[in-house]
């Protein structure tokens, strides 16, 4: 809806507020008149036609009517340009090289793929206010600087490629472990960045990192059905069951990867998917490779030298040197500050003092990361490991 609408007015402000006036008079109408058979047709049909109108009433854009003035459709038709799907566009067209890229990243995980801010916010680390006021500086920007609603020339994509890839890799994850709420996966965030994944994909075959994306994503998607029992408690990947895992998308993303790190210098999203891909076709836990996944995490930081890939790295070399040598990096991370409101930190560490003994100093981390978590799957599975400490 956002993105038919945005094509009307040019506007992102102007086209979100004409998405929420339809969401309105739905309300008001559909509770009289019934449900209409099209209903995403009929809302969006409904915004265009609000935001028309305002176009209509600034003289200043009066002289611009004939281009924008389209025929009234069920369904509007697709512009021409080398994005076939209206919301691939709207993230490539919202992945403006005018903003910062991290406003770039919230802007459009926030406007275009409806994560909430405050998961934006559990992504970059930060208090969901200060995320709140870097979306609305941003949209400010937009209109300040009269930055317009374009799509990008083909020949412009590839300079965004990196940024749409790290907003498609944010939706997965703000469903593949929700922040907060009841349930632990977000079928309908997991579903929608795998579509455009895939469209991605098809639109940039040639570009190694799109290829490694898509492989991570499949990776973590062939086994969801795993990650949680009967019950909908939560499953440690030693105690998932290998043999419900979709060994179909698993063979799909062995492919990606090849591909991914054959196609020239490894990336980021690749060296991601190799790690994924090696768990993914392992036996058993036991029987991980993990010098090999240590090996790769050091490549992975040296492209990627994030806290998070940090920490991911010190739990791979906790299995290949023991919980000891983890600790100590976990340590540094403490020190560092940047992962201090992240739940998996004080999470790992309880792990690893669990496995030496240190039963006392578990249950305090485990009390740290039961305080961080707003989920309510991880925090079932907090409290047992607590109980158990």
């Amino acid at each position: 809806m956002l993105a038919a609408t945005v094509r009307v007015t040019r506007d992102l402000d102007e086209a979100e507020e004409a998405v929420q006036d339809a969401y309105l008079q739905a309300l008001k109408r559909w509770a009289g008149d019934g449900v209409p058979d099209r209903p995403g047709a009929w809302l969006t049909t409904v915004a265009r036609r609000t935001a028309l109108n305002g176009v209509r009433h600034r003289e200043v854009l009066r002289r611009k009517l004939p281009l924008l003035v389209e025929p009234d459709a069920a369904e509007p038709p697709e512009p021409a340009g080398p994005i076939p799907d209206d919301r691939l566009r709207l993230v490539f067209t919202c992945c403006h090289p005018a903003l910062a890229q991290e406003a770039q990243i919230a802007l459009t995980l926030r406007l275009v793929c409806g994560v909430a801010t405050a998961d934006i916010a559990h992504a970059f680390l930060v208090p969901e206010p200060t995320m709140a006021a870097r979306i609305t500086r941003a949209k400010k920007k937009i209109a300040a600087a009269r930055i317009p609603y374009a799509v990008p020339a083909a020949e412009d994509l590839p300079a965004r490629v990196s940024v749409v890839l790290t907003v498609l890799h944010l939706l997965y994850s703000a469903g593949h472990t929700a922040a907060s709420g009841d349930d632990l996966v977000r079928d309908e965030l997991t579903g929608r960045a795998l579509d455009l994944a895939r469209m991605l994909r098809a639109l940039l075959p040639a570009d190694t990192e799109v290829a490694g994306l898509l492989a991570l994503l499949l990776v973590h998607q062939a086994r969801r059905a795993t990650r949680t029992d009967d019950a909908g408690r939560l499953l440690r990947l030693e105690d998932q069951d290998r043999s419900r895992w979709d060994t179909t998308m698993v063979a799909e993303a062995d492919r990606l990867v090849v591909e991914a790190l054959k196609g020239g210098p490894p990336g980021r999203f690749g060296v991601q998917a190799a790690i994924a891909a090696l768990h993914a076709q392992a036996p058993s836990y036991a029987e991980t490779d993990w010098p090999q996944i240590l090996t790769l995490y050091d490549v992975l930081l040296r492209l990627w030298p994030s806290p998070v890939v940090a920490l991911n790295r010190a739990v791979a070399l906790a299995m290949v040197e023991g919980p000891e040598a983890a600790l100590a990096e976990i340590a540094r991370l403490e020190d560092d500050g940047r992962l201090a409101g992240y739940r998996y930190l004080p999470a790992a560490k309880a792990d690893l003092l669990h496995r030496l003994g240190r039963d006392t100093e578990a249950a305090e981390a485990y009390r740290a990361a039961l305080a961080l978590s707003d989920n309510a799957v991880e925090q079932e599975f907090l409290a047992a490991r607590l109980s158990g400490a």
